[in-house]
């Protein structure tokens, strides 16, 4: 059953998370303020061993919720199960990861390196999904992105950082399983109570935000997004009222939207970023009236992007 985000668990989180994960830069462009229309401030956590912010909510549970050599299964896009190999087999741990059949290579590849069995099963992550709980149903620990506190109140952290060094009026947060959401909005209803709390789906893949508006999981036939790590077709039932707290408002962005978010990314801050670190730039870009004049703050959760995408970036 998931456990709720705690405030006291993201304060005390830091402590238990590898460093090289931590105190990742604050990126701010002039020049990008102007195309915008308002005050940018971007969180880059693309640097990093496994290229995202997963690392952080990975590290916090494998120190904290596994029991000494017990073996781990998850289901991953990719970026989930590169945090989770790292964390889980530094410390002693087997880990499997089940991803679709067409997730990303580069992502595959990686998980590959760090130690991770990966396994292909279904057209999407949430077939992916069934399929690895299907497989640790035989006594092994599944561990669901999005269910487990301690992978919220890790990524918490960046929430913590990002308020302490800057102030803003707002922050854009992707929605994805809701891990990241689940962390930021906690920590920013601590820290900084007066910030907008903005989530994020793409607009082919809403399951998200059509369950968090109605109050129940939607869930959906299909997504067709170029944003794979928030591509969730089914929500998880018993995290939607808690993120509902988290955020003020839920809203959807285009294909067209995330890529121009993506090839402004890097002209004016120089990081190639995949579609769903993308995405809070592209709300921004969405809705200009909403965010103009003030200083909103985004996370760039992810640099992890595949041949095809990197190549349809830098020839943008």
């Amino acid at each position: 059953m998931p456990t709720h985000t705690r405030i006291e668990h993201v304060l005390d989180a830091s402590h238990h998370i590898d460093p090289v994960f931590l105190d990742s830069p604050t990126l701010t462009n002039v020049a990008f303020d102007a195309a915008l229309h308002c005050q940018l401030v971007a969180k880059d956590e693309t640097a990093n061993p496994i290229g995202s912010f997963k690392g952080r909510g990975t590290e916090l549970f494998a120190a904290l919720a596994l029991p000494p050599g017990e073996p781990v299964v998850c289901a991953s896009a990719g970026n989930f199960g590169q945090g989770l190999a790292r964390a889980a087999i530094r410390r002693g741990h087997t880990c499997t990861v089940f991803a679709a059949e067409t997730a990303n290579p580069v992502k595959l590849d990686a998980m590959r390196r760090l130690g991770a069995e990966v396994r292909l099963a279904g057209i999407d992550f949430d077939a992916a999904k069934d399929a690895a709980r299907h497989h640790a149903a035989a006594g092994l620990r599944f561990v669901e992105d999005g269910s487990e506190a301690e992978l919220a109140e890790g990524a918490g952290t960046l929430a913590l950082e990002l308020a302490a060094s800057t102030s803003f009026d707002a922050i854009v947060v992707q929605l994805g399983n809701g891990a990241l959401l689940a962390g930021v909005g906690t920590a920013i209803r601590h820290v900084a109570p007066h910030a907008e709390i903005i989530a994020v789906v793409a607009a082919g893949a809403p399951a998200m935000k059509l369950s968090i508006d109605a109050g129940h999981v939607v869930e959906t036939a299909r997504t067709d997004t170029i944003a794979d790590g928030i591509a969730v077709r089914v929500p998880i039932a018993a995290t939607l009222t808690h993120l509902r707290t988290c955020c003020d408002d839920v809203v959807a962005v285009s294909e067209a939207r995330i890529f121009e978010a993506m090839r402004l990314i890097h002209h004016h801050l120089g990081i190639a970023v995949e579609p769903s670190g993308a995405v809070g730039v592209a709300a921004i870009l969405d809705d200009p009236e909403r965010f103009a004049g003030r200083r909103v703050a985004t996370i760039l959760c992810g640099g992890n992007l595949s041949p095809a995408m990197r190549e349809r970036l830098l020839a943008a």
